[in-house]
């Protein structure tokens, strides 16, 4: 035996105890601990104040960003009991905010909550946990009582700390920056998720304040522009409208409501003409970007009650072929939310509804509510069901389509384009794919990269704007084709991310305009119809540098006009910079060491240079072809040295109205964000 093995005993199992398990494992919890861990500090603490409401008994809450970047959620519910709990000994505010599994929403009697998005119990608790400090201040029976956490221990008991009429809870706390990656609360995201609160229940007003005092692109927080109030009384309905505002329609919304033994079934759908479906579900209005069983539930009742309707009416005939699960679903917005007596999340982060039951209630619930508002509607029936048959001859053609690409792509050189500079490596964990610019860009980046773990595919033009294209037109496009062929996934039906061939696929364009177009064609193409790929964290962007600085031998890059003038101020340069033009090549500035006054040579001009003068050079690249195969690798494509950004989805909503305002059909909603958003762009080359 081993001396490693001898020492291994009792002694060796560590126990943790209380929320030492929380401070351990914050992973384990809230799922992550970069800005997405961090907002999910607020969101359990939201639930508890939307439990409240749920259950009738608040219709006010209040979130605030404090000065000091702390957070405060308050409500006007009934106020956390303050009594002392009989099995802890605690108060049963103690008992809750320190305790993992504790709290109103596991017995099921009257005074608890009957459904509850705090379903685990460790919400509150795991924000103690992960807080280096937590105040908590309960308004009940007349009095205000107060008790602080630090570094997840009560500093004190529970005090009164005055007298009240009133009646709620307000939990402060202040995340700790040892644990998260930043502690700086971003307010669109926080206002996103509270207005889809407020969707989700009718009855409740809910309140933003931004009282930071940090300047937000001009203007003070605290001037009033980051304070909002919602409060929708249409619910979901509103939700669906608020997302296909800037869609055009081809029915009205379609709202179905019920009560059942299982629970309580809300949805709110339109169909619209875009060629995409945005799916948004809640189980007791916790968010589950998953899905779960109310969403196929769902999906079974659409497609059956569509084809149902179709062939009794004679629209399918007999040798025609069903629509799909996927046709009956194009252009549709469908906003559903259940609300549950015992919800069977999937992790404590709640992405998926586990309830079989729930499946059932919803599939019978859409069956009937949706067959008779087809009979009632025939014109918008009628309008529905072409839609979809047109989907379908749409998905039989791509499927041809798609057959043809992928049979042609095999013989052509093991499924894989003539412009693609495959590397040499088969691991698709080490390798990677640079989506360049152009021809010249292209040449560059074959002959600096990595033969072994970078493949590079250069682009001709700008690809096809997939927003406003169905799929057998997309494989009709020669970049797109040749890139589905080269990603090794597939498309649609056949998609498979088990056979990506590189794990990171890198788009690197232009830092101008058209640039920054093809880069949005291709973050469109990628969101459209590989979404997976950016969930699981494949798609990145390179950032190329905007200058070449140099001063004698002591070269910079430059991938910003801030770490431009940075790197002027350490070469002791100071005063304000003349403009590039960058037209005629590397401009040079000569440095007087009198008084540091700066003159400008262009390259190829006469300029008078001081005796004792220092030259400095800065290029300022406009494309990737100006950078020689050295330079680009050194700054770009060097995996030592290179920023990337990884391309990830926060907000599947907000970036689904993002990319239909900027790429959609409507040209109106279009020029609206140009024109609020035109004076916040800089340096733009035109």
């Amino acid at each position: 035996m081993t001396p490693d093995k001898q020492k291994y005993s009792a002694d060796s199992i560590q126990v943790l105890k209380g929320l030492e398990p929380v401070r351990k494992r914050p992973g384990m919890y809230i799922g992550t601990t970069d800005v997405r861990g961090l907002h999910h500090l607020v969101w359990e603490v939201l639930d508890n104040a939307i439990d409240e409401a749920m259950s009738g008994y608040a219709e006010k809450i209040m979130v605030i960003i404090n000065e000091d970047g702390s957070v405060t959620v308050a409500d006007n519910g009934r106020g956390i009991p303050v009594d002392k709990h009989k099995d802890t000994g605690l108060s049963a505010l103690e008992t809750v905010l320190t305790t993992l599994h504790a709290g109103g929403k596991f017995g099921g009697d009257a005074s608890g909550y009957k459904v509850s998005g705090g379903l685990h119990g460790v919400g509150v608790s795991v924000v103690v946990a992960l807080s280096t400090r937590l105040v908590a201040e309960v308004r009940r029976d007349g009095k205000v009582y107060r008790q602080e956490y630090k570094n997840a221990k009560a500093v004190s008991g529970v005090k009164v700390v005055g007298d009240t009429k009133s009646t709620g809870t307000a939990i402060t706390f202040w995340p700790d920056p040892k644990v998260f990656e930043t502690i700086v609360f971003d307010t669109p995201t926080i206002i996103n998720r509270l207005r889809q609160q407020a969707y989700l229940t009718k009855a409740v007003t809910i309140s933003f304040e931004d009282r930071r005092p940090k300047l937000y692109e001009g203007k003070v927080a605290n001037s009033g522009m980051y304070k909002y109030r919602f409060h929708f009384e249409g619910g979901i309905r509103s939700y669906v409208k608020h997302i296909n505002t800037n869609k055009d329609p081809v029915s009205d919304i379609i709202y179905i409501e019920k009560d059942a033994a299982e629970g309580k079934v809300e949805i709110a759908m339109q169909y619209t003409q875009s060629y995409t479906e945005t799916e948004i579900t809640f189980a007791n209005n916790i968010h589950t970007p998953e899905g779960g069983m109310h969403l196929t539930g769902f999906r079974s009742a659409l497609t059956r009650t569509l084809n149902a309707y179709a062939r009794n009416k004679g629209f399918l005939k007999e040798k025609d072929e069903n629509m799909s699960n996927e046709d009956v679903r194009e252009g549709l917005t469908i906003v559903i939310s259940v609300k549950v007596r015992d919800p069977q999340f999937e992790g404590q982060t709640k992405s998926k509804l586990g309830n079989p039951e729930i499946r059932g209630a919803v599939e019978t619930f859409v069956n009937e509510k949706l067959a008779e508002y087809l009979e009632e509607n025939p014109s918008e029936a009628k309008l529905i069901i072409s839609k979809g048959m047109l989907a379908t001859r749409a998905r039989l053609a791509s499927r041809v389509a798609r057959e043809t690409v992928l049979r042609k792509g095999a013989l052509e050189g093991m499924t894989l384009p003539g412009k693609l500079a495959d590397c040499t490596s088969r691991n698709p964990e080490e390798s990677e794919i640079y989506i360049v610019e152009g021809d010249s860009a292209g040449g560059s980046a074959k002959q600096g990269r990595d033969r072994h773990t970078q493949a590079i595919l250069p682009l001709r033009g700008k690809i096809l704007n997939v927003e406003q294209a169905r799929l057998d037109k997309m494989l009709a496009n020669n970049e797109i084709k040749a890139l589905i062929i080269a990603m090794g996934t597939g498309i649609g039906e056949t998609f498979d991310i088990t056979k990506l061939r590189y794990h990171r696929i890198v788009i690197m364009t232009d830092a101008d305009v058209d640039g920054a177009h093809i880069r949005t064609l291709l973050l469109t193409f990628f969101y459209r119809y590989f979404k997976p790929l950016i969930e699981a964290g494949h798609i990145y962007i390179a950032q190329p540098p905007l200058y070449k600085m140099a001063k004698g031998k002591d070269v910079h890059y430059a991938y910003s006009d801030e770490t431009k003038e940075e790197i002027l101020k350490g070469w002791g340069i100071k005063g304000e910079l003349p403009e590039e033009t960058g037209e005629e090549g590397p401009e040079e500035i000569t440095e007087e060491d009198t008084d540091e006054k700066l003159t400008k040579k262009s390259k190829g001009k006469e300029a008078k240079k001081p005796v004792s003068g220092i030259r400095v050079s800065i290029q300022r690249y406009k494309g990737l072809g100006e950078m020689n195969p050295e330079q680009l690798w050194e700054t770009t494509m060097d995996p030592e040295q290179r920023t990337m950004l990884k391309v990830s989805v926060q907000d599947a909503e907000m970036a689904d109205a993002i990319f239909d305002t900027l790429m959609g059909s409507e040209v109106l909603p279009r020029r609206k964000f140009i024109q609020t958003h035109a004076k916040k762009v800089k340096n733009l080359d035109i």
